[in-house]
């Protein structure tokens, strides 16, 4: 049937994890880290913010739709975005802002009193640096993360930072010792799992983007929903499970179509 093949290709497409235009059940979360951008980054105020929660809580995919919902409000400022799983060690980060900044490349203790400098001079636009996967940064003997939450600090900075991980008490291991001075360490914004309710309305509201009978019936959704949700409340894991049930029905249908007897044949 041409039909049933289209509707599990739209399936698949829409139960991919791009970020979506709403994100269910984050109204409270998306709220809090646009406010911190009009504060902070609009209003010329350096700061700090720190987005914690389990993977698939919707940290990266609430921030991505902000920044994007926020594009022209954030136009003035310069936005440094850093997946720091793809550094090759904590200290890469200096360097890998510093060329965002376009900045010369400086390794060691240089390169980072040079970036420091930079973002301390006072003058020029605020700089929004948003540091994804944040908890590789944390590593014995390097002041690395305690080094870029101070900057925001510092007299006549333009810093403004958030490091999403997945790690709930980073703040309180590596940064402690700014939760110890006046007005205390970074913002903490936590992302709790999504419930069973949640990932169903999240499933639902995909699958419901597919035209004609629903592809995956209701008591499916349930029992993965119920599943993901007794685990890790990962809603990526849920529309994996989803993806990969739409994947074996249209393997299922296709071998049927393909061992039907010829109509008029032998």
């Amino acid at each position: 049937v041409p039909h049933a093949g289209t509707c599990y290709q739209q399936a698949k497409r829409v139960l991919h994890t791009a970020v979506p235009e709403r994100l269910h059940a984050r109204d409270k979360e998306t709220g809090v880290i646009r406010q911190f951008l009009r504060d902070h980054v609009c209003g010329c105020r350096p700061g700090s913010l720190y987005i914690s929660g389990a993977p698939g809580t919707g940290k990266t995919a609430c921030l991505s739709r902000v920044l994007l919902d926020c594009e022209d409000e954030l136009a003035r400022s310069k936005t440094i975005v850093l997946n720091c799983m793809a550094l090759s060690s904590p200290q890469g980060v200096f360097p890998a802002v510093a060329q965002q900044l376009g900045l010369p490349a400086a390794a060691g203790r240089d390169g980072v009193r040079r970036l420091e400098k930079q973002l301390t001079a006072g003058q020029g636009p605020m700089v929004l640096l948003v540091l994804d996967e944040l908890d590789q940064l944390e590593s014995k003997g390097q002041d690395v993360l305690y080094t870029l939450f101070e900057w925001p600090r510092l007299p006549g900075s333009r810093l403004v930072l958030i490091g999403l991980a997945n790690a709930l008490d980073l703040t309180e291991r590596s940064l402690a010792r700014l939760a110890a001075r006046p007005h205390g360490g970074p913002q903490v914004l936590r992302f709790p799992p999504y419930t069973r309710e949640q990932l169903i309305a999240i499933l639902q509201e995909r699958l419901g983007q597919v035209a004609g009978d629903p592809v995956l019936d209701a008591a499916a959704l349930q029992f993965c929903a119920r599943k993901v949700s007794a685990v890790s409340g990962d809603a990526r894991k849920a529309l994996d499970v989803c993806r990969r049930a739409v994947e074996v029905m249209e393997l299922e249908v296709r071998s049927q179509t393909l061992l039907k007897p010829l109509s008029g044949g032998e």
